[in-house]
């Protein structure tokens, strides 16, 4: 990639270290397939850190942990400066030992974003050549074969980033094209030598929060998703079960002003407004709280996201290896920023609040199957002959139940490693990788509670919802049918999820 990019290229290109990263940069990257660049400042902090350290130890015999030291309870062991490469070549192959489900191929490739955004600070004393590696596999998508196990969420994602940056050594696997390669043959394909690794390299690559924090902006992408889709089928499930909209008036929300109560009871007004059903006098005085209390449950649910999101900002735009180099104070600092205990509760809370979005829509959809207002039992027209909808809603029980399970925060547990040397761990990568799963589980409860209500609206007819909620209606209904009689339900719900997934839906701006 040259070094200064002409205004055509530089369109596609994120270039690194010119601005803080944030949750839409991050999107872009990942859905436009940008390529990455260091920034001219970015390659100057780069190299002036690693002058400082290469002056550093060639003009002293001091200690420096993982520079010239063993690693965790070896920390005393001294390392003569002759074998200080060997030291980070050695790292990098004894913490490789991750093991579980690959991480998916998004992921990775957040991985790598994240640890060139560190590295690039200027605080890691790595070479240029090392982060303009990272950038070569980022940018032709050679992905490492990376695994959910292995990392406390302390000492950094150690096992996970070892496996990341295997090949830069010309070790380990690569996913070129969906296909696993050795990495020293992809490395000789593109006629790339592996990279000679320095004093304080492998510690940079290996300690850092990466696969936690690729995990976090991967499941704020998906709750964001999630949290846009539980008010819009909401909005469809308060017709099709003849809600009232009095819960969602805007001076109830006005004398609670929590955000996200006051974004979701504007949205819902917003979907359903020109409603024929929501504007007809009701019978009932008040709805199931799973009506009534959409604003505050969503609403609190999308507070969290926001927290979530503060924090996992900060954090990209972090540096979190450890030890740190300060060039222009002189200063060599061991600490603790690997420790992932920020990210840890905040992944934690994002599980709870959104497995509370599945509990709330499996409730509505209890709801809609029940035989009240007008709607016949099981959503289907012969009760009895046929069970309609009445089996989705245990499996979407199941799935919440199975949420509440996941719940149980990863933050408030810890294990003694390294020989008592790491006493105290987050567990983040545990909260990462079941809050991801606890989300994807969020999509499937959601569409099951889609399927139920676009399959209620119809006994609605001839009064129609309002022009949002019937064209998302209608745009359901060329991928899943009316329910007339019993049919196998699981292509329905597959059906459903990957309409979730992959709709593109109008900005229904409020």
């Amino acid at each position: 990639m040259p070094a200064v990019l002409d205004k055509a290229v530089k369109s596609q290109v994120h270039e690194i270290g010119s601005a803080e990263l944030n949750l839409e940069q991050v999107k872009t990257i990942l859905k436009d397939r940008r390529k990455l660049a260091l920034s001219l400042a970015a390659k100057a902090r780069i190299l002036h850190c690693r002058a400082y350290l290469d002056q550093k130890l060639a003009a002293s015999e001091q200690l420096f942990y993982g520079i010239n030291t063993g690693f965790g309870y070896l920390q005393n062991v001294r390392i003569n400066r002759a074998e200080t490469t060997d030291l980070q070549y050695n790292l990098l192959q004894s913490h490789a030992c991750g093991l579980g489900e690959e991480v998916p191929a998004d992921i990775v490739r957040l991985m790598l974003l994240f640890k060139i955004e560190a590295l690039s600070q200027g605080y890691s004393a790595v070479q240029l050549s090392t982060v303009e590696r990272l950038i070569d596999f980022f940018n032709h998508d050679l992905l490492p074969i990376v695994y959910t196990q292995g990392s406390l969420g302390a000492s950094g994602d150690l096992a996970p980033l070892s496996h990341l940056s295997l090949p830069l050594i010309g070790l380990g696997t690569l996913r070129v094209k969906g296909k696993k390669m050795p990495a020293a043959q992809v490395l000789a394909q593109f006629n790339w030598e592996p990279i000679a690794l320095q004093a304080k390299e492998g510690i940079a690559l290996i300690n850092g929060t990466q696969f936690m924090l690729a995990y976090g902006f991967y499941n704020l992408m998906l709750a964001e998703r999630a949290l846009h889709w539980s008010d819009l089928i909401a909005a469809m499930s308060i017709d099709a079960f003849d809600g009232s909209m009095q819960p969602f008036h805007e001076r109830l929300h006005q004398i609670r002003p929590h955000p996200g109560q006051i974004d979701t009871a504007a949205k819902i007004r917003h979907y359903l407004l020109g409603s024929a059903i929501a504007e007809k006098t009701k019978e009932q005085v008040q709805d199931p709280y799973s009506f009534r209390c959409i604003p505050q449950v969503h609403g609190a649910s999308k507070d969290v996201f926001a927290q979530t999101l503060a924090v996992m900002t900060r954090e990209a735009n972090s540096v979190t290896d450890n030890p740190n180099v300060f060039p222009d104070d002189d200063l060599i600092l061991s600490g603790g920023n690997f420790h992932g205990q920020p990210l840890a509760m905040a992944l934690d809370f994002l599980s709870i609040a959104m497995a509370e979005i599945g509990s709330i829509s499996e409730r509505r959809t209890y709801q809609l199957l029940s035989g009240q207002r007008g709607l016949p039992l099981f959503l289907i027209k012969n009760p009895g002959l046929h069970s309609g909808l009445m089996i989705p809603q245990y499996t979407a029980a199941g799935i919440v139940s199975e949420n509440k399970q996941l719940c149980t925060p990863a933050s408030v547990d810890s294990i003694v490693s390294s020989n008592g040397q790491e006493d105290h761990v987050s567990m983040g990568a545990n909260a990462a990788v079941k809050c991801a799963r606890v989300l994807h589980n969020v999509d499937k409860i959601l569409a099951i509670e889609l399927l139920s209500a676009a399959q209620a609206l119809e006994f609605r007819r001839p009064l129609y919802s309002s022009p949002v909620i019937e064209d998302v209606h209608a745009a359901f209904r060329s991928v899943v049918s009316f329910n007339e009689q019993d049919r196998i339900l699981a292509d329905d719900l597959q059906e459903s999820i990957a309409f979730l997934t992959s709709y593109k839906q109008p900005s229904y701006a409020c």
